[in-house]
């Protein structure tokens, strides 16, 4: 609805059902009935679907009976538009004993006193405050820790999480102690801050207001609305339009099915609902809160589970989530709060028989059961799931939409994007989108076939692609359901915060997401760390080829290089070197990030570190790497006499800082780990895992062809060049002094400067091998933050 003159001037009134209470804000209009998405709920059979609606017009409260069946009564009388204030009495359904609704005033507070309830000026709706606390003349800390003086029960907020102290001039200013996870000033991360009465300061899960002399918090239990207003998307360079002026509102305690036909833009609007890509125009409001404007604050409360699993398949359930709660957690949660946190949610979606089991060896319905268990860790208000029955037998897939029918009447509201039509009876709400993403259809699913005027879901997804798509849009926004269901339950715009700019327009206008905080870095990658090596000691595969890999190569060096080097084995000893350095380390690599690509978003967007995700890669691979290398050079060459000997019998000494064996086990683990960095980049740089092998292929035929030991490069324009950039060159050139193969196999090739043994010289071709790895984990940070969410990027 519209705003209406004088609505704000109507007083706000208390009305008293026979199951619950509420304070009804003048700025909003009241739907009466049985829908579970009403504002008023009923849950009485004489009582109509739509029963009635409540609203303030001209500086008075109206009550509109909208045709129901049975009626609206007042002392006795049925009514159909009546004035309403307090002291009224209304019956629904039966004038006898039919459920009653009774209204009642709020008292004037005395001179000086707090009103009995304050709700957030950025926020639509009216809150009873769930603390307030009287401010003590000096400084409040506030966390999670007993020994505060706000004490925020929430595993997401610090123990000694900020500060609200009072300034000389009697101000207030809000100080973030170091906090994990932020506090945030009106929807932006402050460190310090100046705090005034319309400033709304967030802490996890909680929103903090200054009333006089009293600190008012209010907390966020789960049950918001969402309202979509208007949302648009257009990409390419022709301004194609994805999402066409899409509008709803979504009641708190909700779940909401979106379907349509392929390429309808559903992912494309779970992106712009999420705020991974935000919309170009339109808004999307977090129970009256500008999601963009304040999406640093309220990306905690979003959770998301994508049609790829976000789990790795290694670990058991206990595990998984128990790594995901001390990412998501702050370092100073006790092992004990996280545990009982993770055993919640277990219980919470049917896994207790399921903890210790692998993921890998779980049925498609039980794994996204834990992938929607990883979301709840951190209590999201708003639950997002693209496609989570696909694959599932219609038996899993009513699983499935009935834990996430449990999960919304639990004090969520949940948005399902899904193909499947079998189920949507447990929704609330659907929305069914048309080709270029145009509203077809929103409301109950079981007015939506008699709507489109067919029997069956095929037929109705066959009509979208063979007619008009904007007259399936025009007929829904000139039909009565769209006013039903839309415009007459859409946020009243007095209730509505100024919207942000959009995407495309001034993004700066959005709240920063900020850069992590430098003291969970080194949290991050410890759990990074022993969750990344949990997951592949648990990979039989992986530990079969990493273990067998170097012995094998090493066998097969040691078979060419005999009981000793000479002219005639020399070149093929370093080139199998060479080889089994590159295979190595790039085998090792090639797979680790692309793998992960959907595991490295979602934990991306709450606050995973890209720099930690990749130090814990280089870390765990390059400890692998090193030691296989050593383990492939000693396996090779232990024993071997490594001081060449000439035809004409004069043996050369060999080793040009350090003894042969040691210097050739420090080239090939230097070549290997540059390697296993190149691995890195091929994996960031494709979007396919299949994409990898090729790659590998192709990247050690160049490195083979480069490294100088089958083609001439020095002093050949253009090549020589080339090679610089080859990691492979510098790693045979190092391996090459440090057993004279300048002298021991005089060819054209071995005529290059960098085969002849010098300290200097084998001592840069190692400095330009680390150079190189540092080059390439720059390059793999860029290829990451590409990966990100569009928000993301800064």
């Amino acid at each position: 609805m519209g705003d209406r003159a004088g609505a704000s001037t109507a007083p706000p009134l208390v009305l008293v059902t026979d199951t619950d209470s509420q304070l009804i804000d003048p700025r909003r209009a009241y739907h009466v009935g049985r829908d579970p998405t009403s504002e008023i709920v009923l849950d009485d059979p004489r009582v109509s679907w739509h029963h009635a609606v409540l609203r303030a017009d001209d500086g008075h409260w109206l009550l509109d009976d909208v045709g129901s069946t049975n009626g609206t009564f007042t002392d006795g009388r049925r009514i159909q538009h009546e004035d309403v204030g307090p002291g009224t009495r209304l019956r629904f359904g039966d004038a006898a004993d039919g459920p009653s609704a009774t209204f009642a005033g709020l008292p004037a507070p005395a001179p000086g006193e707090r009103p009995s309830l304050i709700a957030p000026q950025a926020s639509g709706v009216f809150r009873q405050p769930s603390a307030v606390l009287r401010l003590p003349g000096r400084t409040v800390r506030i966390g999670r820790a007993g020994d505060n003086d706000l004490v925020l029960e929430d595993l997401v907020v610090s123990r000694h999480h900020a500060e609200l102290r009072t300034l000389p001039d009697g101000g207030h200013e809000i100080v973030d102690l170091s906090s994990h996870n932020g506090t945030y000033l009106n929807g932006r991360p402050v460190d310090r801050a100046a705090v005034g009465p319309a400033d709304i300061i967030g802490i996890g899960h909680a929103a903090l207001c200054l009333s006089g002399d009293e600190l008012v918090e209010y907390t966020d239990t789960g049950e918001i609305s969402l309202h979509v207003q208007g949302l648009v998307v257009r990409v390419g360079p022709d301004h194609r339009v994805l999402l066409d002026d899409v509008g709803f509102p979504l009641a708190e305690k909700a779940l909401l099915a979106v379907a349509g036909p392929s390429g309808a833009g559903k992912s494309t609007l779970l992106n712009a609902l999420t705020g991974l890509r935000p919309a170009d125009e339109g808004t999307v409001l977090y129970d009256g809160r500008d999601l963009y404007r304040d999406y640093a604050e309220l990306r905690r409360r979003i959770g998301l589970v994508p049609q790829d699993d976000i789990l790795h398949k290694e670990l058991t359930v206990r595990r998984a989530l128990s790594y995901a709660a001390e990412l998501r957690f702050p370092g100073d949660t006790a092992r004990e709060e996280r545990e009982a946190r993770v055993n919640e949610v277990i219980h919470e979606l049917g896994l207790d028989a399921r903890t210790d089991q692998v993921i890998s060896s779980l049925s498609g319905g039980q794994r996204k059961r834990v992938s929607v268990a990883l979301e709840l860790l951190t209590k999201p208000s708003l639950l997002f799931l693209d496609e989570p029955t696909s694959g599932l037998d219609p038996g899993m897939e009513r699983s499935v939409m009935q834990m996430l029918r449990g999960l919304a009447d639990d004090g969520r509201t949940v948005v399902v994007v899904t193909h499947s039509v079998l189920s949507l009876d447990v929704c609330d709400r659907l929305l069914v989108l048309a080709p270029g993403g145009r509203v077809a259809y929103y409301g109950p699913p079981d007015e939506a076939l008699s709507f489109f005027g067919f029997s069956e879901w095929p037929e109705a997804f066959e009509a979208f692609e063979n007619e008009d798509h904007e007259g399936w849009q025009r007929r829904f926004r000139e039909s009565p359901l769209h006013e039903r269901y839309v415009a007459g339950a859409a946020l009243p715009a007095a209730a509505v915060p100024a919207p942000a700019p959009a995407a495309g327009a001034a993004g700066a206008a959005r709240s920063p997401i900020g850069p992590e905080k430098p003291q969970g870095w080194f949290a991050q990658l410890t759990t990074l760390v022993r969750r990344y090596t949990s997951v592949l000691a648990a990979d039989r595969l992986f530990l079969t080829v990493m273990i067998a890999l170097p012995f094998i190569i090493g066998i097969m060096c040691r078979a060419m290089a005999g009981s000793r080097i000479s002219s005639e084995n020399a070149i093929n000893v370093v080139l199998t070197l060479c080889i089994g350095g590159l295979l190595t380390g790039s085998a090792n690599a090639v797979r680790e990030i692309v793998k992960e690509r959907a595991i490295y978003q979602r934990e991306r967007v709450v606050g995973l570190s890209r720099s930690a995700y990749l130090v814990s890669k280089v870390v765990v691979l390059g400890t692998i790497t090193v030691v296989q290398a050593a383990v492939l050079t000693t396996v090779g060459l232990a024993g071997v006499q490594l001081s060449p000997v000439l035809a004409n019998g004069v043996r050369l000494q060999s080793g040009v800082v350090l003894p042969p064996l040691v210097e050739l086990i420090i080239a090939v683990a230097a070549l290997s780990f540059s390697a296993m960095m190149l691995g890195l980049l091929v994996s960031a740089l494709v979007r396919k895992e299949e994409a990898t092998m090729p790659m590998l292929v192709l990247l050690a035929v160049v490195q083979i062809v480069f490294s100088g030991a089958m083609l001439k490069l020095y002093g050949v324009p253009g090549l020589e060049q080339f090679a610089w950039l080859v990691p492979s060159r510098w790693g045979l050139a190092a391996m090459a002094q440090s057993i004279d193969l300048h002298t021991v196999f005089p060819t054209t090739i071995t005529a290059d400067p960098l085969f002849r043994p010098d300290r200097t010289t084998w001592l840069r071709c190692l400095g330009l091998l680390v150079a190189l790895s540092a080059a390439l984990g720059l390059a793999v940070l860029a290829l990451l933050r590409r990966q990100e969410p569009a928000i993301m990027r800064k």
